[in-house]
């Protein structure tokens, strides 16, 4: 058969690459994806923390309010972590606050924090996809062969082994640690596997949750030194996760039964449902892509899952390429645009691999002691003096918006996040916008346009406007002010790129304007390199 032209081909059909898709429509543009699974399966739930940032990016495509219908836990269940001798035993501390489950309608951020399944997460986006007449889903059908070129060929074979070749503008490897986009551009893992065995169980149990009133929590930490993990609700309907820490694998499913009574306590039902080994990965692609072929998501970068920011990390990936492939297929940005993809993004995967291993230096075989277990007068003292250990050692995995809200894409960024923990906000270019909301609760993030936005009063904010629309720049005029937001909460005058980041900031429009436009159609670091 002739071969298919597609502007932009997608392989992989996880959570980036259809949000890959999912952006690329947002801005005009066609995709095809290839994905070999059918349907998602939900007995192996992999990533279950959405982080806000994450959920303002999806906020920006409408599909957050569906991913909150859909999850099986509403943010409002609980945004805390238990630390505990067993899940039905003695409390040791709770971290309050958790994961950015707290900030609904928090003036800074659009969108609060989520613990949905990465699977409920695929079917929202399969779902949005799937009636869009500018993406064409090809599931059931794997890449097996990539031939880089003007254009790149790549060979697609379906489930009966018929091949089909297609032909693509722009190649996007979402697929993963064994990427067949990775192998053909070249692009090598640095790092290792982290060690730190572990185990996942999925499994159903109707006692459990009659068995914890008042504890609810989003994990519970158990410091049974006999059966050290995590435990967290899936649901509220009787279906739960598990990760036994130090376990290298399980033979059967009544080792994953008494596993999971050991983490309980108590002698419960357990219907096993699924059981993953796994050790965490500290990689990193020497090249992210460049000319036609990109990589996002897994296929660029892994590391250990403790705090949840591997598949955020990836979506934070698809949004940053996407936007830039749109504006290159769509003539208003220079090619050179997409250079910078890698010298935003590849910096934020080093701080996200960094702070996960942190994370993992100190798990629940870590702080686990048989003192803690003692129902005496010694073991309230020991469980005393752990509280205010697991606070100072832990307190950061889950209080982490400098890394999850402070990231930015120039040398200043880092002001305003000196710690994964901290996040001050500053209008200064690289920077995500700092959020603002009207006395009435309405978002500055909602009233942004779909491509660039200048921010400013209409004296202030037109000659910028004009400037951009010359070059035929798709840009919304905002005055913030004018629509009911605190002046000291937005900037006098900026433009705003269409993933919510700051390209300019200033007070008044500065004399040469082409510099400006050419820095902001760029990349930042593309952008000083050019100037220099």
């Amino acid at each position: 058969m002739p071969p298919i032209h597609a502007p932009v081909l997608i392989v992989g059909g996880g959570p980036v690459g259809l949000t890959v898709a999912l952006e690329l429509s947002h801005h005009g543009v066609a995709s095809t994806v290839v994905e070999p699974r059918l349907v998602v399966e939900h007995d192996r739930p992999r990533a279950k923390t959405t982080t806000a940032r994450t959920m303002e990016l999806f906020r920006r495509t409408r599909v957050s309010g569906e991913i909150r219908r859909r999850a099986g836990i509403p943010v409002d269940y609980s945004d805390e972590i238990r630390f505990c001798t067993t899940v039905t035993g003695a409390e040791i501390t709770r971290i309050t606050g958790a994961l950015g489950l707290d900030l609904t309608a928090s003036p800074l951020t659009s969108e609060a924090g989520q613990q949905v399944t990465q699977p409920v997460v695929e079917e929202v986006l399969r779902d949005r996809l799937a009636g869009d007449p500018l993406v064409t889903l090809l599931f059931g059908s794997r890449a097996t062969a990539v031939s880089l070129g003007e254009p790149t060929r790549v060979e697609i074979t379906d489930a009966s082994g018929e091949v089909q070749v297609i032909e693509a503008d722009f190649v996007v490897g979402a697929d993963g640690s064994r990427s067949v986009v990775r192998s053909a551009i070249g692009a090598l893992y640095e790092g290792a596997p982290g060690g730190r065995p572990n185990v996942n169980i999925t499994f159903r149990s109707q006692a459990l949750a009659g068995l914890l009133p008042g504890r609810a929590a989003i994990h519970h930490w158990v410091l049974n030194p006999e059966a050290p993990g995590v435990v967290g609700p899936l649901d509220l309907d009787g279906t739960w996760w598990a990760i036994a820490t130090g376990a290298a694998s399980i033979a059967d499913d009544d080792e994953a039964i008494a596993l999971v009574r050991g983490l309980v306590g108590a002698d419960i039902d357990v219907e096993v449902l699924a059981t993953d080994p796994w050790q965490a990965r500290l990689l990193l692609a020497d090249s992210y892509g460049s000319g036609a072929a990109y990589l996002a998501g897994d296929a660029a970068h892994q590391n250990p899952p403790w705090g949840g920011h591997g598949f955020n990390t990836g979506v934070g990936d698809a949004v940053n390429l996407a936007w830039k492939l749109a504006a290159v297929i769509h003539g208003w940005a220079p090619r050179e645009l997409l250079a910078s993809y890698e010298e935003e993004r590849r910096p934020i995967a080093v701080q996200t691999i960094t702070f996960a291993a942190s994370n993992m230096r100190t798990l629940s075989v870590d702080l686990s002691d048989a003192a803690l277990m003692r129902d005496d007068e010694q073991g309230v003292r020991a469980r005393s003096v752990a509280a205010a250990a697991i606070q100072a050692a832990k307190r950061a995995e889950f209080h982490s918006l400098g890394l999850v809200l402070g990231y930015g894409y120039a040398a200043e960024s880092a002001d305003q996040a000196p710690t994964g923990e901290i996040y001050r906000p500053q209008a200064r270019p690289g920077n995500r916008l700092p959020h603002a909301r009207t006395a009435a609760g309405a978002s500055l993030f909602d009233a942004l346009g779909p491509e660039f936005t200048v921010i400013g009063s209409t004296e202030k904010a037109q000659p910028l406007v004009d400037a951009l629309s010359d070059r035929g720049v798709p840009v919304a005029h905002l005055d913030a002010v004018a629509q009911g937001f605190d002046e000291h909460d937005v900037p006098v005058l900026a433009i705003v790129r269409p993933d919510q980041h700051l390209a300019w900031v200033g007070e008044t429009a500065p004399e040469q304007l082409d510099s400006v436009i050419d820095a902001a159609l760029l990349g930042f670091t593309t952008a000083a390199a050019a100037a220099s």
